[in-house]
């Protein structure tokens, strides 16, 4: 399993956890678990296993990213609410979009900004809740 598949999986199991504890805002919603498997699917299909482009297409179908500002920092911080931390998340995310901006190369972009972000502590959330997962 490459690197982007696991990261893609660890995500959308995140957003699936996250789901029933956090409040969205009018404009935006969390997305069901039905169609963050459905938009992982089809994103899998589209970018046909190139994984900067299956994370880009999913991150963007979930309402998480533009191809303009990168990810969207406040609503990334909405999802993990629960580990009272919004504003350094919020840091890390402007941080890496911004490291990795690359206007010209979306998925890169997506890929290596979450890369960075998931270096330190979100990161550790990932694994944290994968390890919980595994037992």
């Amino acid at each position: 399993m490459s690197e982007l598949k696991l990261l893609t999986i660890c995500w959308s199991c995140l957003l699936l956890v996250s789901i029933a504890g956090a409040k969205a805002s009018p404009a935006w919603s969390l997305p069901t678990p039905e169609n963050v498997y459905e938009d992982l699917e089809t994103c899998r299909q589209d970018a046909q296993e190139d994984d900067p482009s299956i994370l880009r297409c999913l991150v963007e179908k979930l309402g998480l990213w533009t191809d303009v500002a990168g990810y969207d920092a406040k609503r990334i911080a909405k999802i993990f609410a629960s580990h009272n931390q919004a504003e350094e998340l919020m840091l890390v995310v402007h941080y890496c979009n911004n490291k990795e901006r690359r206007i010209r190369d979306p998925s890169n972009w997506a890929f290596e900004a979450y890369k960075c972000a998931t270096a330190g502590q979100f990161g550790r959330w990932v694994k944290d809740y994968m390890k919980e997962k595994g037992n």
